[in-house]
């Protein structure tokens, strides 16, 4: 398929709804389940309607379109998309405004079967492969007055050009590659999203250079595993043309880490078994690159980690957390845990208890394991009872509780670059920034710092915040 040629006409459905919508001021309303992923894709989604001449609302009631981007990691996202689907229903009745599911959840067949027989109201479905169609399907729908559903079951393509509508004006995402090759048994993921697929080079750095030239301070590289990106094109001899010398991800960090005005280099998430010596060296050697890593751990047990399929045991995580250490100065690292796994054995807990009391991450994303129909978890025996896996679960945030004081106790008295994002959520007479480490930091000053790159003196820390004031080269 011609891409370009592709985009090119969903352009021109963009237009065609543009021309419906004159004069109307309709809004629009979209709901983001999952990952940051995700929430790429629906900044995508939000660039198209605005340019149809859409408007957002926070008001699901008021809009003319409400959209959901799904998510199937975690049930929850179920009962929250079908809560909200209840609560649309009178809103369809009164207003007749254009219901839309988007995203991973749509690649299920069972839940789109759900939606069909329990849900005919709703007016499209598309899934992570049609999302560049978005107008098209949304144009049937207002012109027809027909329910469209718009999904394919095979690897998309990757479509660039794409109109974006960034939540923030100084932190931005860019998607590095699309889908996923590990088929660890408790994930949907490669399912839903497809086989591994990498954006060439050239239009990554163009992304990034466009951004740095808009004022964005601070880039977050995205894909189901980064430290892959480029790998099948090679197995397949057809890699890429390199652009700027990227030939390999430490190769992108290195020539993202050269682009003028960008300050920060984020990445999520790589993949242990991936994480080679010049991915370590490049984020030793790029000062832009958030010493910050991200590094899934799962299961602390080897054994447990073989019937995720995760292809790496306890100790190799271990010794690659040791060789990260001696080589970049100041690491820290988040991790996600996974607890009740079928078959997990009390022994075998304790040994992700081991590694969480070895490694003292800075931050841990904690989950119970949850049944995902169409994985081979799914199928396993011995299933862990509900009871035991919130019991392991709160003996493991006790855990990582008992160490956040002891990690934030090494932030008082330093001087951290922060970067200023607004004023906090809790208190507008203060503002708010993260750390290289993402920790984030309160602080009195003028509203003149925010999107500023600042320094502050951590002062106290609080538990899930650091307290701070403005630096004033005092002690150097």
């Amino acid at each position: 398929m011609n891409t370009i040629n592709e985009v090119k006409k969903q352009e021109e459905y963009i237009e065609k709804i543009k021309e419906l919508n004159t004069g109307k001021n309709l809004k629009y309303h979209i709901l983001t389940m999952g990952c940051q992923l995700n929430e790429n894709d629906s900044e995508k989604l939000c660039g198209m309607l605005e340019n149809m001449g859409y408007l957002k609302t926070d008001n699901f009631q008021e809009a003319d379109l409400n959209l959901f981007n799904t998510c199937c990691v975690r049930e929850n996202a179920e009962d929250k998309l079908f809560g909200k689907l209840g609560e649309l229903k009178r809103v369809k009745e009164e207003k007749g405004t254009i219901i839309a599911i988007g995203g991973c959840m749509m690649q299920e067949k069972h839940i789109t079967d759900k939606i069909k027989e329990s849900y005919p109201f709703v007016d499209i479905l598309f899934g992570t492969h049609t999302l560049y169609r978005f107008p098209e399907d949304l144009y049937k729908a207002l012109i027809e007055k027909k329910k469209q559903e718009d999904i394919l079951d095979i690897d998309g393509e990757i479509y660039e050009g794409l109109p974006i509508k960034r939540d923030s004006n100084i932190k931005a995402s860019v998607t590095i590659m699309n889908g996923c090759n590990n088929f660890c048994t408790y994930c949907i993921v490669p399912y839903v999203r497809g086989r591994e697929r990498s954006r060439e080079p050239k239009e990554i750095i163009k992304e990034v250079e466009e951004l740095a030239k808009q004022g964005y301070k601070e880039i977050t590289l995205l894909g189901q595993n980064v430290n892959s990106y480029l790998r099948v094109e090679k197995e397949k001899g057809k890699p890429f043309e390199a652009y700027e010398g990227v030939n390999s991800f430490a190769t992108l960090l290195r020539a993202i880490n050269k682009i003028e005005g960008i300050e920060r280099i984020r990445f999520v998430s790589p993949h242990p078994k991936d994480f080679t010596d010049d991915v370590i060296e490049a984020i030793r050697d790029c000062d832009k690159v958030c010493k910050l890593i991200h590094l899934p751990l799962q299961s602390g047990n080897t054994k447990v980690l073989k019937e995720m399929n995760r292809r790496y045991t306890k100790e190799q995580y271990l010794n690659l957390v040791d060789k990260m250490k001696a080589q970049i100065p100041n690491l820290t690292l988040s991790t996600d845990i996974i607890v009740g796994f079928p078959g997990e054995t009390e022994e075998e807990f304790e040994d992700t208890l081991d590694v969480v009391r070895k490694v003292k991450f800075e931050q841990v994303y904690m989950f119970i394991y949850s049944r995902r129909v169409g994985t081979p978890g799914d199928k396993m025996e011995n299933q862990i009872p509900e009871d035991i896996k919130h019991n392991r679960f709160d003996r493991l945030k006790a855990l990582v509780e008992s160490q956040i004081e002891e990690n934030n106790q090494k932030y008082v008295g330093t001087i951290q670059k922060v970067l200023v994002e607004g004023t906090s959520k809790n208190n507008e007479n203060m503002l708010t920034g993260r750390t290289d480490s993402n920790k984030v930091v309160i602080f009195e000053g003028d509203k003149h710092l925010i999107n500023q790159m600042i320094e502050l003196e951590i002062v106290s820390e609080h538990m899930w915040y650091l307290k701070g004031s403005v630096y004033d080269g005092s002690k150097k």
